[in-house]
């Protein structure tokens, strides 16, 4: 080979494995530091230059889609006069075609002048049904936000939707900008339409349950007047279920010549049978294994066997603890809102304060009065053999489980807004011995999220429990209260707190209190660190008193949210009472609370 023919062979193969370097970007202007952000992440060109794209074709293609879409941006914040140019290695962004290319892009300067705000001048939306509520943003004198005007229509079509009229929609809308004064003026004009009523409800899609059965799940609603709400909850109905892995409901295009509108529900079965496994740790508690196996539809009335298993203290210094479990869950028994429950569970539970063998077995009725909230009761039987500081007894009792629950949480894994309330009433009736009265607990929590995107939140919850009708030498021990541990006092040791009896004798509380607040901070769009402190109250009596033995913790965590929920991590000390030692941490799923 040639001297010539190797340099220029060496230079064919320098040309062909140089790699191609990512182009820099840039956001100029005059921009707010708050709106620099938003117009920073609607921007497809930076998050190109994030992702290390180096194409010309989608690099031009991604600035081409920013003046539309940096457009948009400004137009919701109330910016209707802004300017805007992207110098690509110094020309025009918008003049450059995806057909004939640049070889490379090395620089990319985003101008971007905002100009003044824009407020509203005048507002009108009309006709409106009655009660409806316009935006507080959509009024004279406040920010011209585009989004506003979207909000206002879609809470026009809305109002009119509820008031019957289903085909509702927008028939004019006038936007006129006044560049002197900077102001916007805003006309709507809104359609109603007939007033209908319920068609046909007609399913499409199982195979395992049958058209009547589907009927008895959502309820009736043919001839009823039309209501978005009464479509929701036959949708939440059927998702309830857990028989299917999809629900759609669709509105037909026109109404029939009677006035009335027909209505598909279109369901995708779910698999039948699904397993699940879970596991948390923390060290005192020890290690906690859980395994589900679960039947779906398995009479094909859409109703759900499910077996479970658990055990938990693993490595801790109690002993071990197993439990086995079954559910039957009938939605739909004898009117829509009526779900028939049977459960059996057989425990045993090894605790530093007592050992308890038991089998509990209950029929109940369980009555959901809304998407949020939810009431069951129900009679059963329940049997313990125990061995603690009193001695080995065995307790018999007819039980009367009661409970409610009302959920308004926006994410029950990981909340930042909204409320949890939840009660428990179960009156107990002694055969053999064993003494009557009755279980009361309550759960009560809190969340307000705060800063740009509800970066803060700050979370609180309240824990109140008494047994009432029977001495805490009388009740069984795993009914009676305890605090320590991951679910009341972290940073304490696992149900360390209790009541000392007269006799050197320790037992369970009548009566407890639990108080947990935390301050969640997001580092990121994945990471947030917390800090906590709880407090647990334990008392011999009923009804708290001046003699309850007290303790707390506090502590930092860490969260990594996974999109189903946050991977959790807390490490812990005690701060208060004699109970505790030394760091603990706990590991699991979802938020503490």
């Amino acid at each position: 080979m040639t001297l010539q023919t190797t340099l220029i062979a060496a230079a064919l193969c320098a040309t062909v494995s140089t790699p191609a370097y990512a182009f820099n970007a840039r956001l100029e202007g005059d921009a707010t530091e708050a709106m620099r952000g938003r117009l920073s992440s609607a921007s497809a060109i930076l998050e190109a230059e994030r992702d290390g794209t180096t194409e010309p074709s989608d690099i031009i293609a991604a600035v081409q889609s920013d003046y539309r879409t940096l457009l948009g941006t400004l137009y919701r914040s109330g910016y209707y006069a802004p300017v805007i140019r992207i110098s690509v290695d110094g020309r025009e962004g918008s003049t450059l075609s995806l057909i004939t290319l640049p070889n490379s892009v090395e620089d990319i300067v985003i101008s971007v002048n905002t100009g003044d705000k824009f407020t509203f001048k005048t507002t009108t939306v009309a006709p409106l049904a009655p009660q409806t509520e316009l935006p507080a943003g959509f009024s004279t004198g406040q920010t011209a936000k585009s989004g506003e005007i979207g909000a206002a229509k879609d809470s026009a079509i809305d109002a009119w939707r509820a008031a019957s009229y289903p085909k509702a929609a927008l028939s004019s809308q006038s936007i006129v900008a006044d560049h002197n004064t900077k102001t916007l003026d805003v006309a709507l004009g809104i359609a109603p339409g007939p007033k209908a009523v319920f068609g046909q409800l007609s399913f499409s899609g199982t195979k395992r349950v049958s058209q009547e059965r589907l009927t008895e799940i959502t309820g009736e609603i043919e001839g009823k007047a039309f209501n978005p709400e009464t479509l929701e909850t036959a949708a939440a109905r059927l998702r309830k279920t857990g028989a299917f892995r999809s629900v759609a409901i669709s509105e037909a295009e026109t109404l029939n010549p009677d006035g009335s509108l027909d209505v598909t529900a279109t369901v995708t079965d779910a698999a039948p049978r699904r397993v699940g496994f879970g596991a948390e740790i923390n060290s005192l508690e020890g290690g906690t294994l859980s395994a589900y196996f679960m039947h779906r539809n398995i009479s094909g009335n859409a109703d759900r066997l499910r077996f479970d298993a658990e055990v938990a203290g693993l490595g801790s210094d109690t002993g071990i603890d197993y439990t086995v479990s079954t559910t039957y869950r009938r939605p739909a028994t004898t009117r829509p809102v009526l779900a028939l429950v049977a459960e059996a569970e057989l425990a045993r539970i090894d605790e530093s304060n007592y050992l308890s063998t038991s089998a509990t077995v209950s029929v109940s009725a369980e009555v959901t009065l809304s998407d949020t909230t939810y009431f069951i009761g129900g009679v059963g039987y329940r049997y313990s053999d125990v061995s603690d500081d009193l001695g080995d007894r065995t307790f018999s009792h007819f039980i009367l489980p009661i409970e409610g629950a009302r959920d308004s949480r926006n994410n029950a894994l990981n909340p930042t807004s909204g409320t949890y309330f939840a009660a428990e009433i179960m009156p107990f009736i002694g055969f053999s011995g064993s003494a009557t009265g009755g279980r009361l607990f309550a759960d009560m929590r809190g969340y307000k999220g705060f800063g740009d995107d509800d970066r803060f939140v700050l979370a609180g919850r309240f824990m109140v429990g008494s047994i009432i009708g029977s001495d805490v030498t009388e009740t069984p021990p795993d009914l009676l209260f305890y605090s320590g541990g991951g679910g009341t006092v972290r940073g304490q040791p696992y149900q360390s707190l209790d009541v000392d009896l007269d006799d050197d004798t320790s037992t369970g509380g009548a009566s407890f209190i639990g108080l947990s607040t935390e301050l969640r901070a997001g580092i990121t769009d994945n990471i947030s660190l917390v800090g906590f402190a709880d407090v647990g109250g334990i008392g011999e009596n009923a009804t708290p008193d001046d003699a309850m033995n007290w303790h707390a913790g506090a502590g930092l965590g860490l969260r990594y949210d996974t999109g189903f929920g946050p991977i959790r991590l807390d490490i812990a000390a005690p701060i208060s009472g004699t109970t505790g030692d030394g760091v603990q941490f706990y590991v699991g799923i979802g938020q503490a609370f």
